[in-house]
């Protein structure tokens, strides 16, 4: 995003008195020369950029440095501008959301300034400027959205803040890196409930496990006795291996099962 900054290279130029000045300036530097050459040249380190102001007018299009830049006494002013990437923290967001839970929630975000002249002159702080939207953003986006929806989408909402805030802050000269949500809060009588909802949802699940669990069983016993049915000769060894493993117990009594048809003669 490209904003239009005025330049002392512009038609308007600086007029006749201001070349006036900036000519006495300039010959006030030769006369006084070399002391004043320690007032006008200035350092700029290699993450910083100057913006210089001659007569209250950008001088170039194009923010100085790195390095030695030469600034005219009494006509000339600059501003450094940090390029480095700047974290700045949300603060804790008192938000009502779509489904009438007020919830708090705080972040971060990581920006930094890409166009230095855009950042001095289309605005006055351009750090606070950006937290404070940052701020809005978050409580506006989150407020159309559910808390379900904030529990379980905080990736693509970040995304979406973070689009957001990058075309707000263009004009500004500011690339929005990333944005994060740190921590959503919500009211101890909401934390019960939603406790109370999974342990509910737990034990359903747990319910219907264990009635599939039975039914499988039921099948597996239905199959088995359809099988014991067809083979006298099964049942016997059947009989035979409960006993084997009833004495690998040592167990002191042993039940032996009699079948009913010997029992018909006493009857």
């Amino acid at each position: 995003y490209k904003e239009k900054v005025f330049t002392q290279d512009e038609k308007e130029g600086i007029g006749a008195c201001g070349w006036i000045l900036v000519s006495l300036s300039f010959l006030f530097v030769l006369i006084t020369f070399p002391f004043s050459i320690w007032m006008c040249l200035k350092i700029v380190k290699e993450y910083e950029r100057a913006v210089v102001f001659r007569l209250g007018r950008i001088v170039s299009k194009r923010a100085k440095g790195p390095g030695l830049i030469l600034v005219l006494p009494c006509t000339d002013v600059f501003a450094r501008v940090d390029l480095r990437t700047v974290t700045s923290n949300i603060p804790l967001q008192e938000i009502l959301t779509k489904d009438s839970v007020t919830t708090q929630v705080d972040g971060v975000v990581y920006y930094k300034i890409h166009s230095a002249i855009c950042s001095v002159a289309n605005v006055t702080d351009v750090h606070l400027a950006t937290n404070l939207l940052a701020q809005t953003t978050l409580r506006n986006v989150l407020g159309t959205q559910s808390l379900s929806q904030i529990l379980s989408g905080r990736e693509e909402i970040a995304h979406n803040i973070q689009s957001i805030l990058d075309n707000a802050t263009g004009k500004w000269g500011i690339q929005v890196a990333r944005v994060e949500i740190k921590d959503v809060r919500i009211p101890m009588e909401m934390q019960r409930a939603m406790a109370a909802e999974a342990e509910a949802t737990r034990d359903a699940r747990a319910q219907i496990i264990a009635a599939e669990g039975e039914r499988n069983a039921s099948e597996a016993l239905k199959q088995a006795s359809m099988v014991l049915v067809e083979s006298p000769l099964a049942l016997q060894l059947r009989y035979l291996q409960t006993l084997t493993t009833l004495a690998t117990e040592k167990n002191s009594t042993i039940v032996f099962p009699l079948p009913m048809n010997m029992l018909q003669g006493f009857y």
